[in-house]
């Protein structure tokens, strides 16, 4: 049961018609009396709410920044009219609009209510209960009750770095002409025969075709390009820091406020891991549009996501339904056991992107010891979110606190460039870039790799 403001105000114009009453008693219990029975009479003539019946339809994917529209079936099977109003109960980074539907539904009759979902984090958000809340003819009271009817929408990530994906596709074709389409001597594909020349590898020559022809011939071969390409993202505790600015607006913040309650206040950050992310979509468009073959890991102390054998059609949608309702665990990574799972699932040499961060005591503890096992059978590029904030205060003068922040964001940079440099001495590529530059870093570091003839 709920009460109205009319209940409200008709309670006030008793209090004051026993103010001005010759006998407040008697007056008192009448106009709590009359009330009461309006209240019951009410009551009795609301629609019931247990009897109403609920079906959804509508969106269940969503891209992070986008809205999806879900629809509420509401059907009335009861023998009254039912008017009053409706909340669509979900999690507040939902961002459900609007809270309230106001409901009227004739007896035997069914209507549809929309509601607009404006995700602020990536995940699985579900449904919590349809409340319900129909008034009687006098609008003084209403029957109130809850049903739960299920829905759940995938908020995905939303690859903000596809605006970079045209320019270094074009990169990648200039790459691709600039290699011969037949290599001398190179190559797992046999292509066709051609006369001997000189500087060609005398491994090639074809000793049967040359008696043959009376000419030396050698074999051309097509260069390789099934590559391997293993994406494997850190969803431990350094990826949950929050770094840089958020392009899409966060949990709790209010669009154009410029942070959490308004103001001047600093709007926090993507976690590194949702950064990663965007980086990791970025460089898989790339490499399976070059034709390699993508693999997705995801570790922290045990497998949170795996994706392989993905065409390339399927690719990008297979990993941002895998990424979206990955979070950062609390838990510091297992590093060993991380190896252990590149390890069994790259079975063949390929190219190793490890998405973590270059937080010195962790990788000399954790990565860094194992590094050499995974190496010496793969190639490893190690690709890392810097924390723009940490920039800002190493530039800080003119006061005493200024300066000893500027002093302790040098000391972290200087850690870094140290395990940056421990890390290329054991042949481990590095891309450490700010969040905004992360994605089309690494996927120069991936071009630069081709290239140079390591991939």
């Amino acid at each position: 049961m709920a009460l109205t403001g009319r209940a409200a105000l008709l309670a006030l114009l008793g209090t004051l018609a026993v103010l001005f009453a010759p006998q407040p008693a008697p007056a008192v219990a009448g106009v709590a009396l009359l009330l009461l029975a309006l209240i019951a009479v009410d009551l009795l003539l609301a629609a019931g709410v247990r009897q109403l019946r609920f079906t959804r339809s509508g969106d269940r994917l969503v891209r992070l920044g986008e809205s999806a529209t879900v629809e509420l079936v509401v059907e009335n099977p009861g023998p009254r009219r039912a008017r009053g109003l409706l909340r669509d109960a979900w999690p507040p980074s939902a961002g459900t609009a609007p809270r309230r539907l106001p409901l009227d539904v004739p007896a035997g009759e069914r209507r549809r209510l929309t509601t607009t979902l404006t995700p602020t984090r990536r995940g699985d958000r579900e449904a919590v209960t349809v409340t319900v809340r129909t008034l009687g003819p006098l609008g003084i009271a209403a029957r109130q009750g809850s049903h739960r009817v299920p829905w759940s929408v995938r908020v995905l990530p939303p690859f903000l770095s596809r605006k970079h994906l045209p320019a270094k596709l074009s990169r990648l074709r200039e790459l691709e002409g600039q290699h011969p389409s037949m290599v001398r001597g190179q190559g797992t594909e046999f292509d066709s025969l051609r006369e001997y020349v000189a500087g060609d590898d005398v491994r090639s020559i074809d000793w049967r075709a040359t008696a043959r022809r009376n000419d030396v011939v050698v074999r051309t071969w097509r260069p390789e390009r099934d590559r391997r390409v293993l994406i494997v993202l850190d969803t431990g505790r350094t990826s949950a820091g929050r770094v840089g600015t958020a392009p899409v607006p966060l949990a709790g913040e209010m669009p154009g406020t410029g942070g959490l309650y308004g103001g001047a206040a600093v709007v926090p950050g993507w976690p590194r891991l949702d950064w990663s992310m965007d980086a990791a979509l970025l460089l898989a468009a790339l490499a399976a549009r070059a034709g390699d073959r993508v693999d997705f890991l995801a570790y922290d102390r045990a497998v949170r996501a795996w994706v392989s054998g993905a065409s390339r059609t399927e690719l990008l949608s297979s990993l941002v339904n895998t990424m979206a309702p990955l979070e950062a665990e609390l838990v510091e990574a297992d590093s060993a056991g991380m190896v252990a799972a590149i390890l069994a699932r790259a079975k063949r040499r390929s190219l190793v992107v490890v998405l973590t961060d270059l937080n010195a005591a962790s990788l000399e503890e954790g990565l860094l010891p194992m590094l050499p096992q995974l190496s010496s059978r793969h190639l490893v590029l190690l690709a890392a979110v810097s924390d723009p904030q940490v920039a800002a205060m190493a530039a800080g003068r003119g006061t005493p606190e200024l300066v000893y922040n500027a002093a302790a964001a040098e000391h972290q940079n200087a850690a870094r460039r140290r395990i940056t440099a421990r890390l290329r001495r054991q042949g481990v590529e590095v891309v450490d870039a700010a969040p905004e530059q992360i994605a089309p870093a690494l996927a120069d570091a991936y071009l630069a790799l081709k290239a140079a003839g390591r991939l």
